[in-house]
């Protein structure tokens, strides 16, 4: 009586060697459950870090702008790039090493956004000997490269210093539009 007891054990114990396929299935449903409820929110949680990101930029952007006019008494910055250069060669009034290389450089995009630098009101009566004449305002862009993929909001800044957005996500094309949009709070 002994002997099929022990021979029904080890067909029992090689019955459950392995995982059968609806366990497989079960466990791949899961997976994918989870993953369809955080990859949008990990989209959203890139969108909101590079929209938080553009307007420490423009910042960034707007603070060097009037350090530069400080330091070179050239009006504002000609171009964005004359607000970076190399920080192994010394700061000029061409290339101030003032922001990022990164932003500072063609194509102008960080973290999902593209940003722009126009001077406006006119160039500098009176350049320094060597300088670009400067401009005696300017406005400063931050737009997202995909709209709803890199961000949803644009920004801008003009010199006041104060940053505006656009939901919907367009550049603006000047320093009067800009103005006109809603404050960032």
């Amino acid at each position: 009586m002994r002997a099929p007891a022990r021979k029904h054990n080890r067909v029992r114990i090689k019955a459950h060697n392995g995982f059968s396929l609806i366990e497989l299935l079960i466990v791949v449903a899961i997976i994918l459950i989870i993953a369809a409820i955080a990859i949008p929110n990990l989209l959203r949680s890139r969108q909101s870090a590079n929209q938080a990101s553009a307007v420490a930029n423009l910042r960034t952007i707007s603070t060097a702008s009037v350090s530069y006019w400080v330091t070179y008494s050239n009006g504002y910055p000609p171009s964005l790039a004359s607000l970076g250069g190399p920080s192994s060669a010394a700061a000029t009034c061409n290339q101030a090493i003032l922001v990022d290389e990164v932003l500072t450089t063609a194509p102008f995009q960080k973290s999902g956004y593209q940003y722009a630098f126009v001077g406006q009101q006119g160039n500098v009566a009176l350049p320094p000997a060597g300088c670009v004449p400067g401009f005696l305002g300017y406005l400063a862009t931050a737009t997202p490269i995909t709209i709803g993929v890199t961000g949803n909001i644009s920004y801008c800044s003009s010199e006041p210093g104060i940053i505006h957005d656009d939901t919907t996500g367009a550049t603006p094309p000047d320093e009067a539009t800009c103005n006109a949009l809603p404050t960032l709070q």
